[in-house]
């Protein structure tokens, strides 16, 4: 199955991205072909083959929950830009 610029496009508006011309040939090229390979991958006989997540074993290690003394608030955010009141201050980040 072949991607389309057209798609490209539209996938690229979704994530808000911006991309050459070159840029959206070379991703329709290379989107096209992961396509392709998981064609490929679905015509695999998998009949009693178990579902995994992971190739080897893993278990979480989890340590104790304990209550521990964190940074003097001072000290944590005295390498920040911009701060004010004992908070870090950042730009307003509002979409229209």
């Amino acid at each position: 199955m072949a991607i389309t610029i057209k798609e490209v496009e539209y996938i690229a508006r979704l994530a808000n991205l911006e991309f050459s011309p070159e840029e959206k040939e070379r991703f329709t090229h290379q989107l096209s072909q992961i396509i392709d390979y998981m064609g490929q991958l679905q015509q695999l006989d998998t009949e009693g083959v178990e579902p995994t997540s992971h190739i080897i074993p893993v278990s979480n290690v989890f340590r104790e929950d304990r209550v521990r003394p964190s940074l003097p608030r001072e000290e944590s955010i005295k390498n920040a830009p911009d701060k004010g009141e004992g908070f870090v201050k950042v730009p307003k980040f509002l979409e229209t």
